[in-house]
This record gives C-alpha cells, structure tokens and sequence, in this order.
C-alpha cells in the first residue's frame, strides 16, 4: 500500500492544489509538483467582496492572482476620472502582467469572488526556468488578443441584439463550460455597467433583454439569474 501511494504523482502535490480550480490553469498546470509545493508555500488565499479593487491602475506589481470563483472586471481609467470596462476574467482565469512593473489597468471584483494569491518574484523566476509556462502564457496573450479583437467586432458592427447576445454568451459559456445544450448564471454586471461595456444605453440594454426574454431565447428572474435554456439558440444570435 505504501509503495502504491508513492508511485500516485498527486500525493507529490500540495492537497490545496489537488483539489483547486486552477489547477489545470494557464500558470500551474506548467508547474512540476516541485514547483507547486514551493509556490503553495507562499501563495495565499483572499476572498473579495463584489465591488472592491484587486488591482489599482498604476499601482507597482507585487504579486499575480488565480481567481478560484467568482468573476473579475477590468478597467481602464481615464485622467479625469472616468472608467470603462475593457474586459472580463473567470475562473481559472490568471491576473497580472509579467515582468511589467506596473499595472496598466485596474481589476475589481464583479462579483464575490475568491482568488490565490503569489509572490511576483517568484513566478516570474518559474516563468524564466519553465518554457511550458512561458508557452502558456504566451498563448494566453495570444487568446487575449483574439477575444479583443472580436469584441472590436461586436462593438462596432453588431447590432444592440448582437451585443447584448454576446455577453450573455461569454457569461453563460464560462459560467458552465461543462454544459453545452442549456446554463444557468447570475449577471455579474449592473445594466448601467452592461451599457457602458456594450456601448449602449441602459434603456436599451433593458429592451433587448425584454426582446431576448420574450422570444424564449431567456429566462429572467430577480433582475440578475438568468436561464439559457438552449445554448444553440443564444449562440445563433451571436454569429448571425
């Protein structure tokens, strides 16, 4: 029995990292079990209210984030004050920049959101001494790029059903990415911030969600929870 628990790889591994959400992330699922015991050793784990800062734009890097659960939105803050939602992260979904000192945006909770927390310096050493991770990384990037170059798209030619659809798209795909024919999930943005990430006005956001319930591609309930019941359906919309 002892020789059988030696020979199982995942006992090598730290049991909060067994049983983790980002364990098979971008930045942990390049580590070796050696890497993840050391970078366990000093990580640590924050749960965040919905609406408060992770990150402030500016602010000198000390540390990256896995988020655990819960969803983050980015921001880009302008000099006199003003913001716009630039972007959205989910689990596993990891926050920072490497290697830049400072961050050039802002991240703050959209919803309760509960993220692992490391050392700057430490990951950006591993980053250096595994070329997995820098592969992971890279194609993060690269997949980042892709995302806002279709969300360009959606801002600039799709109709208010279009975008409006497409958020409710990328919500409900990373909110049960296991299910494919229906999801379920609570809106992680207000219709004021919707509008403003769309592009659109409240009123409209409000309408097109009023449309989209109507013609059953929906179901609202308490303003926020809402109900795909065919994803096929939603997903039409999106790329007609």
């Amino acid at each position: 029995m002892d020789i059988a628990r030696s020979e199982d790889p995942d006992l090598s591994i730290p049991a909060a990292c067994r049983v983790c959400e980002a364990r098979h992330g971008v930045v942990c699922g390049a580590l070796t079990a050696a890497q993840l015991r050391e970078l366990c050793k000093h990580s640590m784990r924050r749960k965040i209210d919905a609406g408060c800062e992770i990150v402030a734009q500016g602010e000198e890097v000390s540390s990256y984030s896995n988020i655990m659960n819960g969803v983050v939105k980015l921001c880009k803050v302008m000099p006199d004050g003003r913001q716009q939602i630039v972007g959205l992260q989910f689990a596993p979904d990891f926050i920072g920049r490497p290697f830049v000192p400072e961050s050039t945006l802002s991240a703050e909770a959209a919803t309760p959101t509960e993220i692992c927390v490391f050392p700057r310096r430490l990951l950006d050493r591993m980053i250096t001494d595994t070329p997995e991770l820098q592969h992971n990384l890279h194609a993060q990037a690269l997949k980042e790029l892709d995302a806002a170059r279709e969300w360009m798209l959606t801002l600039g030619r799709r109709t208010a059903q279009e975008k409006v659809a497409s958020l409710l798209y990328l919500v409900a795909t990373h909110a049960e990415p296991e299910t494919t024919s229906s999801a379920a999930f609570d809106l992680p943005l207000s219709r004021s911030e919707i509008a403003d990430f769309l592009g659109l006005t409240i009123e409209t956001v409000s309408r097109q969600m009023t449309k989209l319930r109507k013609q059953g591609v929906i179901q609202i309930e308490n303003s926020r929870h809402i109900t795909v019941p065919d994803m096929d359906e939603l997903e039409r919309l999106v790329t007609a």
